[in-house]
């Protein structure tokens, strides 16, 4: 031989060798002696999160996939209501579905900087196991500070890297009058996007208020929604790889720690329990398996937040613990579970905060349609119902729910708890109320998408909760302003 020789392979049909999609093994031969292997790509395409930041504590996350963007939406003929595509073919691989995007087996490293000090995770491997997916937690933080958070990607050792940055603030001291601002959002299907390029305007709308924290209250994927019905593992993978491809979430997560909580469609299918039926091969388990490779919680899926001296979050599991929807309703029916129950009442009580705020996946208060029987405000929980608003209505607790496609602001007539529904992502996903009907709780009704915004302020040394309904474009469509004193209940 005169000079190297190369070679490109391909996997033969049928071969065992697996190769990450649209890669391709390059040799070089020179005087019969192999060097190393060129170094292949991997990206970062489902973005980056800095999860469940506390005081002291923050998990990072992220996907190495294997092209540096999702496949493109072509099922452009959809439904009126949630835009279900028309002509899906749900028998194609899930590599060339609309928002897909493949994982890459390779390293992942985490470095947070910002208080003086760099830590970081080591070169961590990722596979197929989990999903391409890689977590870290990091302890030890500071108080009210602000962290950058550089995560990097690589297929090997000498390999190029990927990069992103995100920043992030931790929560303030709990002695600490501080202001606090966040948003919060529900009920957000892939095909009920309303920019066909970005994905959802009101992560759009959301960035440009530069919220201190996202709570995303469940139903962030919808398992059992065509364009795929997620029936497989990978089915159910990809609606995650794909919401996570958006680019306006991509680029809201950038700058905006989340909490997440998980409702039915996040875990198998429309009202799931531990004992519900699997919705093809995606049993309860399974779906709780994959939730977790997105979603990497420590400890109890129920969760608390102090955010300085004034304010205080609760985040609840609504269906880990929850009875059957159609067993007989009494003492022993429950959503909670007996043990998140006696946290929930315990933690409340032991609080000192003015405000109490209470993340629940499904309403507590309601109203709700008369044919629902999934939650609190519906007939078939109104033993334990009945109990929860008493019981956070003494705390002078605020609800603020998931679930329900409309805005809204409810005050139970019998307890006075305040209930605020952000409504769904967008107005595509917004149904299911009567047109023009309303009821004695509600002080505020739109069938419509957008999201909540809480703003703490301290006007003149007082304590003061500014709740804010959105329209997907950020335009305010109602404001509530609360003190403690509103709090007192009936």
């Amino acid at each position: 031989m005169n000079g190297p020789c190369r070679i490109r392979l391909r996997p033969l049909v049928g071969s065992p060798c697996r190769l990450p999609a649209g890669a391709a093994l390059w040799l070089t031969l020179a005087a019969g002696v192999p060097t190393d292997l060129p170094a292949q790509s991997v990206h970062l395409t489902n973005g980056v999160k800095a999860m469940d930041p506390s005081a002291r504590e923050v998990t990072a996350w992220t996907r190495l996939c294997a092209a540096p963007k999702p496949n493109a939406v072509v099922h452009v003929r959809q439904e009126k209501v949630f835009r279900h595509p028309v002509g899906f073919d749900e028998s194609m691989p899930v590599e060339r579905m609309d928002g897909g995007v493949a994982g890459a087996a390779g390293q992942v490293r985490f470095t947070l900087t910002g208080d003086g000090r760099s830590r970081n995770s080591g070169w961590l491997a990722v596979d197929t196991v989990g999903d391409f997916t890689a977590h870290h937690p990091f302890g030890g933080l500071r108080p009210g500070t602000r962290y950058r958070l550089l995560t990097e990607g690589r297929a090997h050792a000498g390999a190029p890297i990927a990069r992103q940055d995100t920043r992030f603030h931790t929560a303030p001291d709990s002695t600490t009058a501080a202001d606090v601002h966040l948003t919060t959002s529900t009920c957000q299907y892939f095909w009920s996007f309303d920019d066909s390029l970005q994905g959802f305007r009101t992560y759009r709308s959301m960035a440009a208020l530069q919220p201190d924290l996202f709570v995303q209250t469940g139903d962030y994927v919808y398992y059992d929604k065509p364009g795929p019905m997620a029936t497989t593992a990978a089915k159910a993978r990809h609606k995650w790889h794909a919401m996570d491809g958006w680019p306006s979430i991509r680029t809201f997560y950038a700058s905006t720690p989340v909490y997440m909580l998980k409702d039915d469609h996040d875990l198998i299918a429309d009202d799931a329990h531990p004992g519900s039926k699997p919705f093809g091969d995606i049993t309860v388990d399974l779906g709780l398996r994959i939730w977790q490779e997105n979603v990497p919680l420590r400890g109890k899926p129920y969760r608390t937040l102090r955010l300085g001296s004034d304010l205080q979050l609760w985040f609840l599991e609504g269906r880990e613990f929850r009875s059957p929807n159609d067993m007989p309703d009494g003492a022993d029916k429950s959503i909670w579970g007996e043990a998140q129950k006696a946290w929930l009442e315990q933690t409340l009580s032991a609080s000192t905060a003015a405000f109490k705020v209470v993340f629940s996946p499904t309403p507590i208060v309601g109203p709700d349609r008369a044919s629902k029987k999934d939650n609190h405000a519906n007939a078939a929980f109104r033993h334990e119902g009945d109990w929860a608003r008493k019981m956070l209505a003494s705390q002078r607790a605020i609800i603020v729910n998931g679930d329900r496609h409309w805005q809204y602001v409810s005050r139970d007539r019998a307890t006075g708890l305040w209930e605020f529904g952000s409504g769904p992502v967008s107005d595509h996903h917004a149904q299911g109320w009567p047109p023009g009907e309303t009821r004695p709780e509600h002080r505020f009704l739109r069938v419509a998408g957008g999201f909540l915004g809480l703003g703490l302020t301290h006007p003149e040394g007082q304590a003061l909760l500014t709740l804010t309904h959105y329209d997907v474009d950020g335009r305010p469509t109602h404001v509530e302003a609360l003190r403690p004193e509103d709090l007192t209940g009936r």
